[in-house]
């Protein structure tokens, strides 16, 4: 038996292990690290966004507590706003900054920035954080101007026994409020720019409502930082100021409301206002040319009587225009210089009187806010036989009726609603001369800038008078929106003019200046009006239908506005009904019209 004897074992040959087997060991070991690596690595990795997502959770948490707390605050200041109730804001807004407070702390965390990148979560939490920063960023600018805002917005405190209104609050209020309101736009605008359907249902609904209650503070703002700005310097806060106060009348439409029918010269200094002039439509008689030079669209739509005849001069529809030409003839013809010009129609004119109470023209005569519609606008016409003597009558109502509010009679706060309701129905309007007051009253309804002014939006439907006479005082009119379609490519609306004409059986016995000379044969007694209809800017005005029917008339265009003018004309007791379809623009219609005895100057419809 022979025996062989083994050298020293080479290399991986201990422990029995020889080369081949040692590979296949070194793979597995290999394999066996790397899996534990995996393995760890996964559960690592799990752990840390169990983790995460927990703190991103708690996070999430504290922001919707907090927010659906500053939520019910906002709704309770919006009551407050809404109420004039800025007083008790002061005591609510400190809980509201704390729950914002806690609501970005939250939202500001690396976690949940990190985590808005995340398909389908990231734009819920985007809209969180941008809600959250700028509620806060608003309230933390809005709290020092409240107090002010106070003052401004009830301006009745401020106004004395004698009318003066002391403009030292406004004056101080100014600045704070205005940075208040450049805060509440740039929170406005940021909220507005989120997607609300790309949210969860339980988001989405607290987004639109805090977005509508931002909506609220913001005009609230706007509001006091137009008066804090404009009030002062027009009350003479800079130096005195004259105004011409055109009193519009009723009885013969035009666009604004009404035909110019008397003049009042108001001086306004270091917050009073007196009356201390006044004339008639009389003293500025037509002429060949017309005051300043018309353009195309004007002479087509309105003819040169716009700018030759003053009682014309608010045929448009755009004020501004109207206060310009009003104030060139009285410089020229009076030669007196105007700052500005104020109109307003009789049913505001009723309005005041349910504050001033009654008072007593200089001739003797008593109105009140049940009767002065009547006796001006119907029995000076059938007692005064000459239209001079009739315009001088209209004038010294006009004049008690400044007078009374001038010097403080009646309820202030009364006076101050009555003013808010006319300016919101178009029946006070007022222009500057300084442009840079004038850019900022342009910008609001109580300018009447239809044409000029940032209202691009709207749609137009206006009345003129065609009959020369005073038969307006019998004529009914609404303008409503109907049919509101708020879905689809192109989302419509219905605009309605309905006019109801009913003057009194011996309506043809009437005198001549009421019943009009019968221009182009019309007869005696029967109503004529021209009817123009705007449309938005860049739109296309649709058919124009007149009952059952269509009409077509005069076409032109006006500011990027199609415009159709036909007229109505009406024997006693009829009625016709106008209509046209219009664009909804961003959820919302809006329609300016000549307001009238029976109708507000503006109408409007939003979609759900």
């Amino acid at each position: 038996m022979s025996t062989t004897i083994k050298g020293p074992p080479g290399p991986g040959e201990f422990f029995g292990v020889f080369p081949a087997d040692q590979a296949r060991h070194s793979r597995g070991s290999r394999r066996s690290r790397a899996t534990r690596t995996t393995v760890w690595a996964v559960l690592g990795a799990f752990v840390v966004l169990v983790g995460l997502g927990a703190w991103l959770a708690y996070r999430a948490s504290q922001a919707s507590q907090a927010l659906y707390a500053a939520q019910d605050g906002f709704s309770a200041m919006q009551k407050n706003l809404d109420g004039a109730g800025t007083g008790t804001i002061e005591q609510q807004m400190p809980a509201v900054q704390a729950n914002l407070a806690t609501a970005v702390a939250a939202t500001r965390d690396p976690v949940w920035r990190l985590a808005e990148h995340v398909p389908v979560l990231g734009a819920n939490l985007e809209a969180v954080r941008i809600v959250s920063s700028s509620l806060s960023d608003l309230t933390a600018d809005a709290l020092p101007a409240v107090s002010s805002l106070n003052a401004v917005l009830n301006i009745e405190g401020a106004r004395g026994l004698d009318g003066r209104v002391d403009l030292a609050p406004l004056v101080e209020a100014g600045p704070k409020i205005i940075d208040a309101a450049a805060s509440a736009h740039t929170a406005q605008d940021a909220v507005a720019q989120i997607d609300t359907g790309a949210l969860v249902s339980q988001l989405a609904g607290p987004v639109d409502k805090l977005s509508s209650t931002l909506d609220t503070v913001t005009g609230a703002l706007d509001a006091g930082a137009q008066v804090a700005t404009l009030l002062p310097p027009m009350l003479g806060a800079d130096g005195p100021r004259t105004y011409l106060m055109v009193s519009l009348n009723s009885s013969e439409l035009r666009s604004a409301g009404g035909i110019v029918g008397a003049f009042a010269v108001l001086h306004a200094e270091d917050g009073a206002v007196t009356l201390v002039d006044q004339r008639s439509t009389i003293d500025l008689p037509g002429i060949d040319q017309p005051i300043l030079p018309l353009t195309e669209e004007e002479l087509n739509l309105d003819t040169d009587r716009l700018g030759r005849w003053v009682q014309d001069s608010v045929m448009t529809p755009d004020f501004p225009r109207s206060a310009e030409l009003i104030a060139a003839r009285w410089e020229r013809d009076i030669g007196q210089h105007v700052d500005g010009v104020v109109a307003a129609d009789p049913v505001g004119a009723r309005y005041l009187l349910q504050a001033t109470g009654p008072v007593t023209a200089e001739n003797g005569t008593t109105v009140n806010a049940s009767d002065v519609l009547r006796v001006l606008l119907h029995d000076a016409y059938q007692n005064i036989s000459d239209p001079a003597s009739t315009d001088a009558f209209y004038a010294d109502v006009a004049a008690a009726i400044f007078g009374a509010v001038g010097s403080g009679q009646g309820d202030t706060d009364g006076l101050v609603t009555a003013l808010t309701k006319a300016g919101s129905e178009g029946r006070i309007r007022i222009w500057s001369a300084d442009p840079v007051e004038e850019k900022t009253l342009a910008g609001t309804t109580i300018g009447g800038a239809f044409l000029s002014g940032d209202h691009a939006d709207a749609t137009g439907v206006f009345l003129n008078d065609g009959t020369g006479g005073k038969l307006d005082y019998y004529l009914t009119t609404k303008v409503a929106i109907e049919d509101l379609q708020c879905s689809g490519k192109n989302p419509t609306a219905t605009v309605r003019l309905d006019l109801d004409y009913a003057p009194p059986a011996n309506v043809t016995e009437l005198p001549g200046y009421v019943t009009g000379p019968g221009f182009g044969g019309l007869p005696v007694g029967s109503l004529a009006t021209n009817v123009s209809v705007y449309s938005a800017v860049g739109e296309k005005l649709g058919p124009l239908g007149l009952n059952e029917g269509i009409i077509a008339g005069t076409t032109g265009t006006a500011a990027g506005r199609d415009v159709q003018v036909v007229t109505s004309i009406l024997e006693p007791g009829r009625h016709e009904t106008y209509s046209t379809t219009v664009p909804v623009k961003n959820g919302t219609v809006s329609v300016w019209t000549t307001p009238t005895l029976t109708d507000a100057g503006f109408v409007s419809a939003t979609c759900p």
